[in-house]
């Protein structure tokens, strides 16, 4: 038996990390999780060979969260039945979704993970399936563990899960407000530059909070895409990035165009 999910990535329309609160929308870039019985152990791999520890964490919460030991004694669950395959995990990535760019890949990778091995386990003993805020939280709190984000990214992993647009309370893990978005054409631009959020400078970013404050009340507006523009400028400044990408796609007739996360990608609408 085995579970196969698709986790798109998201681009953002305000970063959450100098004020707590933000929003971002799904994009069409994924990552693929396949979770199947194997031999004893977890075992997690990625065909773009990131360490696996992010994915071994997300897998523990699924395991905690159905209270199976580290030693995987699937007995314990249900002990009538006959567990033939073996007592292990095994979970398989593929992606086309870029990694440390700014596109959520942290959050698409927990959410798959999760929502795979969550299925599998569930699936097989035929347990209550997670809810989908169980789901997204167990890959924050596998993030966060993981030292891959700073703020929880809950606008980031809702947006990924959900689709559309989000607008969240990072801190309380809320979900202030969530829409369909028109069925946009995005450009992706890629600086030969990674950045990792959980590596990111906090203290500089929050200089530009209130600036950011009036970015996050643009898209609690319905002004998604000025939103968008003004938050990737404030924060493409402080980190360091050249903001004449954002401008050039703007010229060219984007109607939104700025810095997705902590970079280093520059999304244009």
């Amino acid at each position: 038996m085995s579970k196969k999910v698709l986790s798109p990535g998201s681009a953002t329309i305000i970063n959450a990390i100098s004020t707590g609160f933000g929003a971002a929308f799904g994009i069409g870039l994924a990552i693929e999780a396949e979770a199947k019985f194997s031999s004893r152990g977890v075992n997690c791999s990625s065909d773009l060979g990131v360490d696996p520890h992010l994915m071994n964490l997300c897998v523990e919460k699924v395991l905690d969260h159905y209270k199976i030991g580290s030693d995987l004694d699937f007995d314990d669950i249900i002990p009538s039945l006959d567990f033939g395959n073996g007592e292990g995990i095994e979970v398989k990535t593929k992606s086309n979704l870029p990694l440390g760019s700014g596109l959520s890949s942290s959050s698409a990778l927990s959410n798959a993970v999760v929502m795979a091995t969550a299925a599998l386990v569930a699936g097989e003993f035929y347990l209550e399936p997670m809810t989908d805020l169980e789901i997204v939280n167990y890959g924050i709190d596998a993030s966060l563990e993981a030292g891959v984000t700073i703020t929880g990214a809950f606008d980031d992993a809702s947006a990924s899960y959900f689709g559309g647009l989000t607008i969240t309370d990072n801190a309380n893990r809320e979900i202030i407000h969530q829409e369909r978005m028109p069925d946009y054409d995005i450009l992706v631009f890629m600086p030969d530059k990674e950045s990792l959020s959980g590596s990111s400078d906090v203290d500089r970013m929050k200089l530009v909070a209130p600036f950011v404050r009036i970015a996050y009340n643009k898209a609690l507006d319905g002004d998604y895409l000025e939103a968008m523009t003004l938050n990737g400028l404030l924060y493409g400044n402080v980190l360091g990035f050249d903001n004449n990408i954002a401008l050039d796609a703007l010229q060219a007739g984007a109607l939104a165009s700025g810095l997705s996360g902590t970079g280093s990608s520059f999304v244009a609408i």
